[in-house]
């Protein structure tokens, strides 16, 4: 009897795809094994997504699978259904979800569930020999006296970073021999949780939020809503404690692989289990070993950044999502999923409990706790001996500034810094500046690809468009008149740096930016070097505004907010109230009184009047009462069609098409096509189409009835299009 399976590939196309199994490959057949199928001309690897005995192909339409690669689902049930219940949602095919799902080793078809590995060991003749000859050899000498204590396996020879060519040079003297041992795995944690240090007293309200949140059982999603400095991790930590105590597994989400070295040391400090890391700045090989320690029980904690969303945990018991209202849990390219979203759903679908720590909630998450769909709870007192922060306004409305910075700032960092402490100066434009300006002229040398300008990179000698990555050398002369005399217009960190040496020659500045950070470990040693002392002044972008916690820092200067007030964006001053309380929370964070400093042209702006007065939780209530006047998410709900072309009119009557499709009504609009706020992009116009109902589900009906049309159409073929559902990005 002929046997069929349907197969979601990782292809764009909305549909699984059938294959026959051959008669020695059923024995173990199971919905959520990987198989190897032929698709085209290539292999692909896929998810089993349904096993039957007919097929409506015509039998010489037919493949058969190459290979089944395991031998028992990948992810557990709860996980397997969170993605298909994803892929519906985020309008996308199964097979993109499920990939998205998996480590990118398991998606090459790498083992999941390797039985023994490869062991290094010294033998006999390696014990006796004389490693003085190894002198002049530091490689082979390190790795012969790490191997003197114990074994080293293949995974410990990677993430230590040892020589493979001193390896062979012991193998080829014979010193070295390897063996194959059986990997097992430790679960003790699960009986005896051993503490590193004890707890910190917690003040009352950090206690009523934890006896809160340890009596919860099943599935409850909680806003812990604490303005910056108020002890968050703290009350993370003793939660978690309850949770290990149990023998469960505890998954915590934060938003920026900055932030992970100082959140896992925390949590490596104070309990001792297995920790597994999970974000980009891994191998693929460390990824797939954090995934199968967490998978089997043998991690403890599980820290990571997006990504980690869909770790599979045998022992499921917390899902945290910290600074739950940062928009990189949104995935902005690809499959357009909100990590927050999901991890909701799936602490619904496992039964257990989610917390969503943020002392600047996003207004949909407030929305919900307001209507009482999440528990609320707040911690609004600064935890320990810190004080509020003084607030204040500097007008520099035709006043001289230098590199931006006015005279009375400067004047007031000098005092900081005098009285020896640290001063935080934020801009958020890397660059040296964002624009090439002919004095001349006047003309601004514009990217020939996109609707923006270059930014000059003087260090890397470079003008670099930050939207499509276009890069040229610096030109000698104006690409309009011919003139020399070219400059930078506006600012950015780069310059502001410059600027700071010379103004205050005495005082370390470091900068901190996505240029000065490319480099593996260089934002940790710059962290660290923050935290010794070693630089007094703080010049950086969004970097540096989150979560870090600097106890010196007394002063914070932000130095150019404008732009964040006047944006195409409606998410602009929701956006610019979270940056604002963020980076203002970095002053005062010990028992030293901090200060924060707003320059702007703007000092009688409503929104930057009522954030000072009222401070963000009054802000962003009021902010929710004009989304709900203006029909805006989250009081209505949002999906987003963009559509680039060569051509602006291709774009435009594909989307005008598709206007055509969606019936229109009170409860549901369509608004476009209109331009995006970036017209032209990497050579390509982009023009998209919002459409906007008061209620989420009749939005999911309409357009699920009307998307196979829309692939029909033939304007579709001549433009890239994409879906994207609940847009946290509307440039």
């Amino acid at each position: 009897m002929p046997v069929f399976v349907e197969v979601a590939l990782p292809v764009p196309l909305r549909q699984n795809f059938s294959y026959r199994v051959k008669d020695e490959q059923q024995t173990t057949l199971q919905i959520g094994l990987r198989v190897k199928v032929p698709f085209g001309r290539q292999q692909l690897i896929g998810l089993i997504t349904a096993i039957t005995d007919t097929c409506a192909l015509a039998p010489q339409q037919i493949k058969s699978v190459t290979e089944v690669l395991d031998d028992a689902p990948l992810l557990p049930d709860s996980l397997y259904k969170l993605t298909l219940w994803a892929a519906r949602y985020y309008f996308t095919s199964q097979g993109q979800m499920l990939s998205q799902a998996l480590p990118v080793a398991l998606r090459k078809g790498l083992d999941a569930t390797p039985q023994a590995m490869v062991e290094y060991h010294l033998n006999e003749q390696g014990r006796q020999a004389d490693s003085s000859v190894l002198k002049r050899a530091p490689a082979q000498k390190k790795l012969f006296d790490l191997l003197l204590d114990n074994p080293l396996t293949q995974d410990e020879f990677t993430t230590q970073a040892l020589s493979k060519s001193a390896l062979k040079a012991l193998q080829d003297k014979q010193w070295i021999e390897q063996k194959s041992a059986v990997i097992t795995h430790d679960l003790s944690w699960r009986h005896k949780l051993h503490m590193n240090e004890s707890p910190h007293k917690l003040n009352k309200q950090q206690a009523v939020a934890v006896s809160v949140l340890t009596q919860q059982q099943g599935f409850h999603c909680t806003l812990l809503e604490g303005i910056t400095g108020s002890g968050k991790t703290e009350v993370y930590l003793t939660l978690l404690e309850t949770i290990l105590k149990q023998g469960k597994q505890a998954l915590i989400l934060v938003p920026e692989i900055g932030l992970t070295p100082q959140t896992i040391n925390r949590f490596k400090r104070r309990f001792e289990v297995k920790v597994a890391v999970i974000h980009s700045g891994l191998t693929d090989n460390q990824r797939l070993e954090a995934w199968r320690q967490a998978r089997v029980g043998e991690a403890a904690i599980i820290i990571g950044t997006r990504s980690a969303l869909f770790t599979p945990m045998a022992f499921p018991g917390l899902i945290i999502l910290d600074e739950e209202h940062d928009s990189s849990f949104k995935q902005q390219e690809g499959v357009r999923y909100h990590a927050r979203d999901l991890a909701v759903m799936r602490g619904h679908l496992e039964d257990i409990q989610v917390v969503l720590g943020s002392a600047t909630p996003s207004l949909e998450t407030l929305q919900n706790a307001i209507s009482g769909r999440y528990h609320h709870l707040e911690l609004s007192e600064r935890a320990g001996a810190a004080q509020k922060v003084k607030q204040g306004i500097i007008d520099i409305t035709s006043q001289p500034l230098k590199a931006g910075m006015s005279a009375s700032l400067i004047n007031e960092m000098r005092m900081h810094l005098d009285a020896g402490n640290q001063v935080l100066l934020f801009l958020n434009r890397r660059g040296f500046a964002p624009a090439l300006l002919c004095h001349e002229c006047g003309h601004l040398h514009e990217c020939d690809r996109c609707d923006a300008f270059f930014t000059v990179h003087q260090g890397l000698n470079e003008i670099c468009c930050h939207h499509c990555g276009n890069q040229y050398a610096i030109p000698k002369q104006c690409h309009q008149c011919g003139s020399t005399m070219l400059m930078g217009h506006g600012l950015g960190t780069e310059q502001l740096e410059q600027e700071l040496v010379k103004l205050f020659p005495q005082y370390p500045v470091v900068r901190i930016d996505r240029d000065t950070t490319r480099r593996k470990g260089s934002l940790e040693q710059q962290l660290q070097g923050i935290y010794m002392g070693k630089y007094k002044i703080l010049v950086g972008t969004q970097m540096l505004a989150k979560g870090h916690h600097f106890p010196d820092v007394t002063l914070v200067g932000l130095l150019d907010v404008d732009g964040a007030l006047f944006s195409a964006d409606f998410r602009a001053p929701e956006r610019f109230g979270q940056l604002y309380t963020q980076v203002s929370g970095r002053a005062g964070r010990a028992d030293k009184p901090g200060k924060v400093l707003l320059q702007t042209h703007q000092s009688d702006n409503p929104i930057l009047r009522d954030l000072l007065q009222r401070g963000y939780g009054e802000f962003a209530r009021s902010q929710l009462t004009e989304r709900q006047q203006a029909l805006l998410p989250p009081a209505w709900h949002m999906v987003l069609i963009r559509a680039e072309a060569h051509l602006a009119q291709d774009a435009d009557a594909f989307l005008a098409q598709i206007s055509q499709l969606i019936p229109q009504s009170n409860e549901l609009e369509v608004i476009g096509p209109i331009p995006a706020p970036l017209d032209r992009k990497a050579g390509k116009y982009r023009r998209q189409l919002m459409l906007q109902a008061k209620n989420r589900q009749q939005l999911q009906t309409v357009f699920e009835q009307v998307l196979s049309q829309i692939e029909q159409l033939p304007e579709s073929k001549r433009c890239r299009w994409t879906i994207d559902r609940d847009p946290q990005d509307l440039m």
